[in-house]
């Protein structure tokens, strides 16, 4: 882990100019990207072996779970101890609540929310779900937005430390202790980043279009219990049964039909060039929505820059952690926030209980 380490402080001394100077790392491994942090391998090794005894072990091997965890440590490390977090974003299903599920009271996730929200850490929930009301994203988040509004130890600007970003990077709520469901709509004038607002109507319907011939196909071709469904920024496809489940690998291969048929029609058809994109599977269904999660979480890094008064500048990505469940897979759509933020990969709800402890221990450690 320490030698991991060290390629990795390389890499990041040679980001600059790493086209021109390949690090070590680079040349190992052509497809990594930039870090926003140092990672503290061996601190983050010593304090998951504490917990998980991997060196202790004599036939198992550490195996990638292990890995994951590792990493995970190590990321908080570098946002806490040797960072200020401000702004920490989520995922929806499987992160907060199991699939399809919601956010219920008795939920140990919320008072692990409301604790960084009292420490003044900013909350960004981007996830998928893409409702134009306040209503439904209430019934998937009751739990904790009335724990928020109950509480009795939150001040109001840290009530407003919380917003909602759903379809990837299409609809924002801000909390509203006055509205029948707490969250109140905001219009797109007022969060959409400059590139986002050049995102015209026609180069999205032309993409969605395309998209959609893409769905209609596999339908036909794989012979699919599904119905196709438009919406004004997405095109998916659900079970038309609720209580049939489409294969995964059917759903996989449906993923990557659509993300090829637009990746070669970007490079055809003009009115689309500009419009970014992302096909994802989320585990009963596939939806092509428009922007990714890298646009979600950017917007909430202008949003509560613009929020707190005293910034210039957005938040920064080292600033910033993002926890979510996919990062693997085809159409994994926690991926691209990769590109705005420092990120954390759970496997369920409980992860997301031990990981959110781990950092409460990491920044009261800080504070003491």
């Amino acid at each position: 882990m320490r030698d991991v380490e060290v390629m990795i402080d390389d890499h990041i001394a040679h980001q600059p100019h790493i086209d021109s100077i390949p690090s070590k790392l680079k040349l190992l491994v052509p497809p990594i990207g930039n870090f926003f942090t140092r990672l503290p391998l061996e601190a983050a090794f010593k304090f998951q072996d504490r917990k998980r005894y991997i060196s202790s072990r004599r036939f198992v091997s550490p195996s990638f779970n292990d890995v994951r965890l590792i990493l995970n440590s190590a990321q908080l490390m570098a946002v806490t101890t040797h960072g200020t977090l401000q702004l920490a974003t989520f995922d929806g299903d499987v992160t907060l609540y199991d699939d399809g599920e919601s956010l219920e009271p008795g939920s140990p996730i919320i008072a692990r929310m409301l604790d960084l929200l009292e420490k003044n850490v900013k909350i960004g929930i981007v996830t998928a779900a893409g409702y134009t009301t306040a209503d439904l994203y209430y019934a998937r988040l009751h739990g904790l937005l009335d724990a928020i509004a109950q509480s009795s130890t939150l001040t109001p600007q840290q009530r407003q430390n919380i917003i909602i970003m759903g379809g990837e990077a299409n609809y924002l709520f801000e909390f509203s202790p006055t509205s029948p469901h707490l969250l109140a709509f905001v219009p797109k004038e007022r969060w959409l980043t400059a590139e986002m607002a050049s995102w015209s109507d026609t180069s999205i319907t032309a993409l969605l279009d395309v998209a959609e011939a893409a769905l209609r196909d596999c339908i036909k071709t794989m012979k699919l219990p599904a119905t196709l469904m438009r919406k004004d920024r997405a095109v998916g496809i659900i079970p038309s049964d609720p209580n049939v489940r489409i294969p995964r690998e059917s759903l996989e291969e449906t993923v990557l039909v659509a993300q090829k048929t637009l990746e070669l029609s970007l490079g055809t058809n003009r009115n689309n060039q500009v419009v970014p994109f992302c096909a994802f599977n989320g585990g009963r269904d596939v939806f092509v929505d428009i922007g990714d999660k890298s646009w979600g979480v950017a917007v909430c890094q202008e949003w509560f820059a613009v929020k707190d008064g005293g910034r210039s500048m957005p938040i920064r990505p080292e600033e910033t952690l993002h926890v979510g469940d996919q990062f693997l897979s085809a159409g994994a759509n926690d991926f691209k926030a990769r590109n705005t933020a420092c990120t954390a990969w759970i496997a369920s709800p409980a992860e997301t209980v031990d990981l959110l402890d781990e950092l409460a221990d990491f920044m009261t450690k800080k504070l003491s």
